[in-house]
């Protein structure tokens, strides 16, 4: 019988127990969910309601819940959620410095525990987020991958289909740069059926759903309240958990380390990536027309600024 893969999700929150949900129903491998020993009981407790599902929905794993990175050891994918939430009326940057700590401590004992693993990082500012994991672990930079562009390239086909009355399964997306304001979902990567979607939709009317794209996650805060969105961040999720635990070889926009790539210089930024057993197995660079280069190279800006003021916070006064 085939090893079924060890997934562990560091943060049992929302997006980290939906994620959970997702991979457990798709039966991509057995699940750790990690919690905080404050929690006491309440990792272990979302497991054993999860695992109770299995005889329902007819998923085999297993599933287990805790406070000790011990019982996570060996994995072969570990998604940090852990962090503190996003709040009606804060920025991802006014999240910097307490998360830049939580997911500091996280990546360091994700490096003691799962050396082989490729890491998933969800925790919000997601780029920042991202590059403090790659830094403090050490793994290889393919290894360490961020969960952004899945999602809001499906809240921008979501939106599309809903304007234009067809599936959302007919339309596809492709988007570049920093997860939040200056993300740069590119029109010329857009379309409907193999349309164009320039060719369905008026340019004005296109340019207020990707401010609806960008304020995807503002807008769900906003109607909420009291909680950020966890639905469609934890399927997006296990979309990645799937193309590495199941080597898919998925053409995915994603947080990875560019180099030389779009002359990043050294930054996780929104990409198109081929997502494999290996994490980032290749970087696809477009050719993007004067207004979409502009657009990107004012989003790594702000990448590039945001981590240079967590890696000031870090080294202290």
């Amino acid at each position: 019988m085939m090893r079924r893969a060890k997934i562990t999700i560091i943060g049992a929150g929302h997006v980290g127990a939906t994620t959970a949900h997702w991979c457990a129903a798709a039966e991509l491998g057995d699940i750790v969910l990690l919690d905080i020993p404050q929690t006491e009981g309440m990792p272990a407790g979302k497991a054993l309601d999860l695992l109770q599902a299995s005889p329902i929905v007819g998923f085999d794993a297993r599933i287990t819940g805790t406070t000790r990175y011990e019982e996570t050891a060996g994995s072969d994918v570990v998604v940090i959620t852990a962090g503190a939430p996003r709040k009606p009326g804060m920025s991802r940057d006014d999240l910097l410095a307490t998360n830049a700590r939580i997911v500091g401590s996280v990546a360091e004992q994700v490096r003691q525990t799962s050396p082989e693993a490729v890491v998933v990082v969800v925790s919000n500012p997601l780029d920042a987020m991202a590059q403090r994991t790659w830094q403090v672990t050490g793994f290889p930079h393919q290894r360490v991958v961020g969960q952004a562009g899945v999602l809001d390239t499906a809240r921008f086909r979501t939106f599309v289909a809903l304007e234009l009355g067809v599936s959302v399964e007919d339309v596809t997306a492709m988007l570049l740069g920093g997860h939040g304001d200056t993300m740069v979902p590119l029109l010329s990567c857009c379309a409907v059926g193999g349309i164009p979607v320039q060719q369905l939709i008026e340019r004005k009317r296109l340019e207020e759903i990707v401010r609806r794209t960008r304020d995807g996650g503002a807008e769900i805060i906003g109607l909420l309240e009291t909680g950020s969105a966890y639905y469609a961040p934890a399927a997006a999720t296990a979309q990645m958990v799937e193309a590495i635990v199941r080597d898919k070889k998925r053409l995915l926009p994603a947080a990875a380390y560019c180099e030389a790539q779009y002359g990043v210089g050294g930054y996780y930024v929104g990409v198109p990536v081929v997502l494999g057993a290996g994490g980032v197995e290749r970087i696809i660079e477009l050719e993007l027309d004067a207004e979409e280069r502009a657009a990107f190279d004012k989003s790594v800006a702000a990448v590039k600024s945001l981590v240079a003021t967590m890696e000031r916070l870090a080294a202290g006064p």
